[in-house]
């Protein structure tokens, strides 16, 4: 059986499976094109359940693109705290800045259009317009990929920009007259019974009669990938360091790594604590008393930051600094994961 006729079979297998099995997800029940994009750009490189509660409340507080264009940095940073990658919520406020000028403030219905926008790549713009629209416009990520390779017995690497074309162009040629659907349904498949990282289950899935893989014997094989390249290693000090109950922080860089965020004071390197010390004062500081040492490690897509945290007590607050109090902290600053995990830390120093 070639490719093509494969995936030629799968509306009719899918979208009755999908009906019957699917699971219940809050973006699931709507077609509206703000809300899908914003669930496709959470669900970026994050889990569904820890995106299901930031959906909700990123809602509530910015309900409609218009709320969204006008939305302060701070208080989406801090909608967006603990989900990681924030060049997304950086590139959704631009997007939304675009559609309330250049489209009055509707959504584009355009496949072209909808790619043009800040931060939306080939497979978000096909998820929205198929979704949003009804559009034959594949939405081909890593779970399809994966569906795709063994439905098809196939061993090219999936994460190859070639592999991944050849996918979209096969996909175009069956998209059904439901496309949305039929969009949701491969993502489910792919999420679901056909998984990362385990044994796909085969015996339960509607495509078993005709998945080559499944027939060869090879699904367990596949997708391919090439081979990861090690990531980069990076030490980091970082201070965390409080005056008369209040924290210093300080903001990033508006570009680069974790653009325009919150953190704690750092340098490179992991310094012992005599240098630790010593760097503090370099700041104009003059600590009073070590609290705590920790040891922390974040890892980003291509960088390992490798951490050791110095709790300090300082006799005054330097004018270099923002310093806040733990509430302030917890409501209106916005602390990546790699810095967040050292808050954490403070109820048990």
């Amino acid at each position: 059986m070639e490719p093509i006729s494969v995936l030629s079979s799968l509306p009719d297998a899918l979208l009755p499976w999908y009906e019957a099995h699917h699971r219940v997800l809050p973006w699931r029940e709507t077609r509206e094109p703000y809300r899908i994009w914003l669930s496709e750009i959470m669900l970026q490189q994050t889990r569904v359940e820890a995106v299901k509660g930031y959906y909700t409340r990123f809602l509530q507080a910015v309900p409609t693109v218009a709320a969204l264009a006008e939305c302060p940095d701070d208080t989406l940073h801090k909608l967006w705290e603990g989900l990681g990658y924030y060049s997304r919520v950086r590139n959704l406020k631009k997007a939304a800045g675009i559609i309330m000028s250049e489209y009055g403030g509707i959504f584009p219905q355009e496949y072209t259009q909808v790619l043009a926008l800040p931060g939306i790549g080939e497979y978000t713009a096909g998820a929205i317009c198929s979704i949003a629209f009804n559009l034959p416009t594949p939405a081909v990520d890593g779970n399809v990929l994966r569906v795709v390779s063994r439905l098809t017995d196939d061993p090219s690497p999936i994460d190859l920009p070639a592999t991944k074309a050849k996918v979209r162009q096969a996909l175009e040629q069956v998209y059904p007259p439901d496309a949305g659907t039929f969009t949701q349904a491969l993502m489910e498949l792919g999420a679901t019974l056909c998984g990362p990282n385990w044994k796909p289950q085969c015996v339960d899935c509607p495509c078993q009669s005709f998945c080559l893989g499944n027939l060869s014997g090879s699904a367990e094989r596949l997708p391919v990938k090439s081979p990861k390249k090690a990531k980069r290693q990076e030490e980091r000090t970082v201070f965390i360091l409080c005056c008369e109950g209040r924290y210093a922080l300080r903001r990033r860089p508006e570009q680069g790594l974790l653009a325009g965020l919150w953190e704690f004071p750092n340098v490179s390197g992991c310094l012992d604590t005599r240098q630790a010390l010593s760097a503090v004062e370099q700041l104009g500081l003059k600590p009073t008393q070590l609290l705590r040492e920790v040891s922390r490690t974040h890892i980003f897509t291509h960088i390992q930051w490798n951490m050791r945290g110095i709790y300090l007590e300082v006799a005054q607050p330097a004018e270099a600094f923002h310093w806040f109090t733990p509430e302030q902290i917890r409501t209106q600053t916005a602390l990546p994961t790699a810095f967040r995990q050292f808050w954490e830390e403070i109820q048990d120093v």
